[in-house]
């Protein structure tokens, strides 16, 4: 049988390859996060379709200020109903492209309980100066706040300090940082 192998890839500009001696830069990065995220799909049981939407990635503008026209005018658990069915629409039934009305507004209507007369406002509201400017605001901030890349979580401890988190596969920091007991065990731990 043979002994397992780890070619490790390094460049001493990078503090990650420091820390854990370990890069992702291969000459297609693509094929390596597709299989990335299959692992921590499988090992969550996250469902995800086995090929990603093309085409990948998509402007989600629109998509978007849609998003910012319910957190301004419908209860918060309403853009999580509404995040929610988007996810899956996009990620699991690989509906795309995810940035055309005629895809997206349906699976809003669906989330909203089948009112398509909503879905449509929520669209036309997300052309709004007020819709546009919060969608701005945000992404400002999260500037502010230090994103490169998404999610990004900005995490403010129970004293205060601030700090922000890059990626899927930080949320057992995230949990370190605000302090919160990690229940369970093995890969469970890390949430």
């Amino acid at each position: 049988m043979a002994r397992p192998k780890l070619t490790v890839y390094l460049d001493i500009i990078s503090p990650f390859a420091y820390m854990a001696f370990y890069v992702t830069k291969l000459s297609d990065k693509g094929p390596y996060i597709f299989h990335q995220r299959a692992r921590w799909a499988t090992r969550f049981s996250i469902p995800f379709a086995a090929t990603s939407p093309e085409p990948f990635p998509q402007l989600t503008l629109q998509v978007q200020r849609t998003l910012c026209a319910i957190m301004l005018t419908q209860a918060p658990e309403t853009l999580n109903t509404c995040f929610a069915a988007l996810y899956h629409a996009f990620w699991v039934d690989l509906v795309s492209p995810i940035n055309k009305p005629e895809n997206f507004l349906p699976v809003i209507s669906r989330a909203l309980g089948g009112d398509e007369k909503l879905a449509r406002e929520m669209f036309e509201k997300g052309n709004s100066a007020e819709a546009k400017k919060l969608l701005a605001g945000n992404t400002e901030q999260a500037f502010q706040d230090g994103a490169f890349g998404l999610p990004w979580f900005v995490a403010t401890d129970a004293e205060g300090k601030k700090e922000g988190f890059w990626g899927f596969d930080q949320l057992g920091q995230v949990v370190d940082h605000l302090g919160l007991e990690r229940v369970g065990s093995g890969y469970r731990a890390m949430l």
